[in-house]
Order: C-alpha cells, then sequence, then structure tokens
C-alpha cells in the first residue's frame, strides 16, 4: 500500500515546478500544504526569491521558521498562484475545503490570487461534492439561531444535513484564527453546490462557507502511478 503522505508529498513536488523566481504565492493550510511549504523552503534556501501570504497561524508558523519571506494582502493585494489542499475536489474543480479550519483566509487568498493549483492525493476526487462534512463558519453570536437558519437552507437545497458544532479533541470548542465557530454539515451529496453557496451566503450569521466554487484553476492530483494534471495551469 502507497504512503499517503508520499503521495500528497509527490502532489506537492509537481506544484512546485511550476512556482517561478519573483512570484508571490498564497500558501494553504494542511497536510499536504505543510508538504508544500517544507519543499518550498528548500527552494528557497537554494536561493529562490518568492514572498508568501499564509491561509493561517499554523502556516505562518512553518514558514518563518524555515525561513520562506512573507507578506500580507494589505501590502501585496494581487497574488501570482496559491497552492493548497482539498477535502474533496469534483471533476469541475469545485472543491470542499475547511477541514483544518481555515476556510476564510483560505478563500480571501485564493480570490486575490490569479491561479489556484489544488493539490491532493487520488482519495480526495468524488463524483459530487457532500461526502466530506460541509464546513461552515459562523459568529458566535445568535448561533442557535443561525444554525436554524443553514438548517433550513439545506433542506431547501436537497441536502438535509446533521449539523456538528467543531470540537478540539480536549472537548473544547474550535476557534478559528478569525475568532468564528465551525459547524459541520453532514449532507452526503450535494445536488447543486453553486446554489447552496449563494444559499449560505445569505444567512446572518454565517462568515463563510467551504464551497470553493469557480476558483481552482487546476489540481495535481498524486497516485501510485504519479501525479496527473486535472484542469488549466
Amino acid at each position: 500500500m502507497t504512503d499517503p503522505e508520499a503521495l500528497k508529498r509527490d502532489a506537492a513536488a509537481k506544484a512546485l515546478t511550476f512556482v517561478e523566481d519573483g512570484m508571490r504565492l498564497g500558501l494553504g493550510t494542511g497536510s499536504t500544504a505543510k508538504h508544500f511549504v517544507d519543499l518550498l523552503a528548500e527552494r528557497v534556501q537554494a536561493g529562490l526569491k518568492v514572498v508568501g501570504v499564509p491561509t493561517s497561524e499554523v502556516t505562518r508558523a512553518q514558514a518563518e521558521r524555515l525561513g520562506v519571506p512573507l507578506t500580507t494582502l494589505d501590502e501585496t493585494p494581487e497574488l501570482d498562484i496559491t497552492i493548497d489542499g482539498a477535502d474533496e475536489i469534483d471533476p469541475a474543480l469545485n472543491l470542499i475545503k475547511g477541514g483544518g479550519g481555515a476556510l476564510l483566509r483560505e478563500k480571501i487568498v485564493a480570490a486575490a490570487s490569479g491561479r489556484m493549483i489544488v493539490i491532493a492525493d487520488a482519495s480526495k476526487r468524488v463524483e459530487a461534492l457532500g461526502r466530506f462534512p460541509l464546513p461552515i463558519e459562523v459568529n458566535a453570536f445568535g448561533l442557535g439561531a443561525t444554525e436554524r437558519a443553514i438548517a433550513k437552507v439545506l433542506e431547501a437545497c436537497g441536502c438535509p444535513a446533521p449539523l456538528t458544532l467543531r470540537r478540539k479533541a480536549d472537548g473544547h470548542v474550535f476557534v478559528t484564527d478569525g475568532g468564528h465557530m465551525i459547524l459541520d454539515a453532514a449532507c452526503i451529496r450535494i445536488p447543486d453546490p453553486v446554489q447552496l453557496g449563494a444559499r449560505l451566503h445569505s444567512v446572518p450569521g454565517v462568515v463563510e462557507h467551504g464551497l470553493f466554487i469557480g476558483l481552482a484553476s487546476c489540481a495535481i492530483i498524486a497516485s501510485p502511478g504519479g501525479a496527473e494534471v486535472v484542469g488549466r495551469v
């Protein structure tokens, strides 16, 4: 059996071949993106000149520790490429992201980039989004009312689902870098991700959701047979 971490590293290594000197990069969050930052740091140590915007405090700490130069979207509002992982990828390159809890910053950074390259192993490919619980970032104020409104939207969009308030391993409520909470929706299958995304944005109290629609320009999918590039690099 192929080591999943080896596949993630293969995808990250392939993505690195598209990074050029002088680029402004969005640095993703999660286990696959962590491999990319590790490999990027090796290239930086060898002389590659880039600057990165991290999508989480975890990625910021990793990049700083490894010597990858960082900036902010205030200083550098337009990026060349964001390279990030995904929890699910459908045939149209729509994504579910947010398993690591960084969906808000990940979406802001991806939207500020000319291209978004998604890196993943083959297990993340699906015919329809929804098997992975959809993260929905919410404000703590009025949580009960917000949860009720989200449940109505899910039902109206054909994917009624139980909502679970995300907690850490120690049982405490998970709090995002922005100070919000996350409700995970076990949809199983989302018939129309575009419709659901728009309807969720209309709910007061919803800060952001993990449906990344039309943001990824290509995906690099690693399997035991190699790393396949899907879409336009």
